[in-house]
């Protein structure tokens, strides 16, 4: 039976006066059930058998629901849920409710609330859509395993009296404590928590940490939302070592796009650079900001920032802000369509290690970078790049440039199956720059004053592809050869801003520019050939690739020597990687010397495990005999090696290490004499559905200055289903 009554009316008919005006739209019970009976002498209405009651949103699930019409009270019996408008659910054995289906008595209930927390209580009453239950427990974890089985969550809050006012979007508890893996803690006498996926105002979880140059501290973040699209932080550090500090965050989504502000600012000692100077100690505030934002303006115009700077070099250090060091500033004006691409930016740098001079890095403003796909002539598509940059130093060279290209590709598969790639490229620039003397290392310098140039290439790529069966799966070879010819260009009057770290490795074996950037261009005509292999069977993938360019010149190169590319035959260059099924993943790529097979390059990185346990492992060795005064290009050998463990069901350890290798006789700059300890990271977690518990050593053997970071000790404490 599904009936449509007023709350006034009867639920069987009964004999009413006929002008009766209809019952407002807001006032309709709509329910249905398997029998309905009606005491008229009572002026009862008993429904039995799966009643489903709903008004207003408001919807009542039970086996038997007494309607008394003379006082307006609903009773509902056995298997009782309600549902809120907001999402909530209501689970009872005996519930009292005022026929509006908005407010009553539940006894023994338990509600299941729309974020995914349940809460259950001896006694709940709701008056005016305000919940409030009586000795009660709150947890977002599992009560049950997989199988069905009760268990303990692993944390969850007790509370004399909770209060869930959807209106203030937070759950109020008094009277609370927490337990955690089943052990009573004290927690505030009143505090709240976001009843939904809005975040609310108050405290968050406490970090902890202990390290060995600030001593113990505590961090105590108090969340203000603002509105349903901003909100802040403000975090109170307190050390044992140094003056307190505080840190300030502030995030905003609006109609336009999003973005996010924050701020440290303390009161300290700054760290000598030199630790032989016998000048006095310098204390001041210190302080570091970051800011970033993405704006869309229209569909094809946006707004893109990054802005981020320090006081000094060792604030963001010491005081775990980041590890990165150098800090850029960027604003980007961008405009994407499918046949263009525009973009306006400006760039800044601020360099955090010891051996930069901050009036001696560069400003990018404007860097400007325009392309269009402009039409299809011969079957090719034609594409025109336009490219304006002028870069600044307080103390050093400045340079300006601008330049246009044109470029024509045609791509086409023949009649026996080989793969062609024609390419026509041509290109315009113009050059202007001061102070060249300045600038350190010689090839990069350029002359002062104005520089024009022209540049030209052709190019034909042919591949060829073969497939066949192989050991019970498929093996692909494709022999590939490329022919570039490029008449001279005048290179070693331009500055080199862009282009300086340049290796041959089998990334750019085939680009028609090996320089990384515009302001060198490789004028030597040549040929590169190289062979793809690869084989995919069950569970087992190998692809693996190798080449080798020939000059057609004997022109000097203007390749620095070491790079692989200085001589009329290249280095030989390649990559390996094989994978078994998801256990085993690992790349290798490599820079043979052409005269005597010398690895010059070899990265390889493994990973071995999977998701849950694993181990990795990273070796870099760069050994090319490089001037060691072109920074750029430096050799280096390091190790990284990173393992986790999961050794039961919810807790794992993992450790991270980075090994510097190099010694005097890869560069004789290095401080690492063959073996140095750049970082180490140790922990143990515990994680599962609803709960995160680690604690975390990082020791940091970076030296800048006086200053080193040492150890550091972390707790990190986060309880899902809690939201700010």
């Amino acid at each position: 039976m599904l009936l449509a009554l007023p709350a006034v009316a009867a639920a069987q008919a009964v004999p009413s006066t006929p002008s009766a005006p209809p019952a407002p739209e807001d006032q309709l019970v709509t329910f249905s059930a398997d029998a309905v009976t009606y005491d008229s002498d009572a002026d009862m209405v008993t429904a039995d058998g799966g009643v489903r009651m709903n008004r207003e949103g408001n919807y009542l699930a039970a086996d038997q629901v007494i309607w008394d019409r003379k006082s307006g009270q609903v009773h509902a019996v056995g298997n009782v849920v309600v549902v809120t408008p907001e999402g909530d659910k209501l689970v009872g054995d005996n519930v009292q409710l005022t026929d509006t289906l908005r407010d009553g008595t539940i006894e023994n209930l338990m509600v299941a609330l729309e974020s995914g927390g349940r809460v259950a209580a001896q006694r709940g009453t709701r008056t005016n859509g305000v919940l409030s239950l009586s000795n009660a427990i709150y947890s977002p974890c599992p009560v049950t395993t997989e199988a069905g089985c009760p268990k303990r969550p692993s944390w969850a809050i007790t509370a004399v009296l909770v209060i869930d006012d959807p209106k203030s979007k937070r759950i109020r508890f008094e009277g609370g404590r927490l337990q955690l893996f089943g052990i009573n803690l004290p927690l505030l006498p009143v505090f709240n928590i976001a009843r939904a996926n809005e975040g609310a105002t108050g405290f968050l979880v406490p970090q902890i940490t202990l390290s060995s140059r600030n001593g113990f501290e505590v961090a105590t973040p108090y969340h203000l939302q603002i509105g349903e699209n901003r909100d802040a932080t403000i975090t109170p550090h307190v050390y044992t070592n140094v003056l307190p500090a505080v840190e300030i965050s502030y995030r905003e989504l609006n109609r336009l796009g999003a973005f996010q502000i924050g701020g440290f600012l303390t009161y300290g000692k700054v760290d000598k650079l030199n630790p032989l100077s016998t000048a006095p100690e310098e204390h001041r505030f210190r302080g570091y900001f970051d800011g970033n934002g993405r704006w869309q303006l229209s569909p094809a115009w946006s707004i893109t920032t990054s802005l981020r700077v320090a006081t000094d070099k060792t604030v963001t250090r010491r005081y775990d802000l980041t590890t990165d060091d150098r800090l850029r500033n960027v604003i980007n004006v961008e405009r994407i369509t499918p046949d263009s691409y525009i973009s306006i930016a400006g760039w800044a740098f601020e360099g955090l290690r010891l051996e930069d001079r901050q009036k001696q890095i560069p400003i990018a403003l404007p860097a400007i970078d325009a392309r269009f796909r402009v039409a299809e002539i011969a079957g090719g598509t034609v594409q025109v790049q336009a490219n304006s940059l002028s870069i600044l130093r307080i103390d050093g060279q400045d340079t300006q440039r601008a330049f246009a290209s044109v470029q024509w590709d045609l791509r086409r598969v023949t009649p026996w199956g080989q793969l062609v790639d024609f390419t026509a490229y041509g290109r315009g620039d113009v050059y202007h720059t001061d102070d060249a003397g300045e600038t350190v290392v010689p090839i990069y310098r350029g002359t002062d004053g104005w520089h024009a140039r022209a540049i030209g290439a052709l190019a034909a790529d042919v591949s060829w592809p073969f497939i066949g069966p192989l050991l019970g799966g498929f093996q692909r070879l494709v022999p590939r050869v490329q022919v570039v010819l490029t008449p001279p260009t005048p290179n070693m009057d331009i500055p080199n801003e862009d282009a300086r770290s340049i290796d041959l490795e089998d990334s750019n074996l085939f680009a028609l520019n090996r320089f990384p950037g515009y302001d060198r261009w490789e004028d030597s005509s040549r040929v590169t050939y190289g062979v793809d292999w690869s084989l995919e069977r069950k569970n087992l993938s190998i692809e693996s690739t190798i080449g080798q360019s020939y000059r057609l010149n004997r022109r000097t190169s203007i390749f620095p020597e070491g790079t692989g590319l200085t001589g009329r035959v290249s280095d030989i260059v390649g990559r390996t990687r094989v994978r078994y099924g998801r256990f085993i993943d690992i790349t290798d790529r490599y820079r043979l010397d052409k005269d005597n097979l010398a690895v010059r390059r070899n990265e390889v990185d493994l990973t071995i495990g999977t998701t849950q346990t694993y181990a990795q492992i990273g070796y870099l060795r760069l050994n090319r005999d490089i001037d060691p005064t072109i920074e750029d290009l430096r050799d280096k050998e390091e190790l990284r090696v990173a393992a986790r463990i999961k050794f039961a069901r919810y807790w794992s350890i993992f450790g991270a290490s980075v090994i510097d290798l190099t010694d005097k006789g890869e560069d004789l700059l290095s401080v690492a004499d063959g073996w140095q300890p750049v970082r180490n990271r140790l922990g143990i977690e515990y994680e599962d559905d609803c709960l995160e518990l680690g604690v975390t050593w990082r020791r940091d053997y970076e030296r800048i200055g006086a200053f080193r970071k040492g150890s550091t000790f972390a707790i990190h404490l986060a309880f899902k289903g809690v939201n700010r």
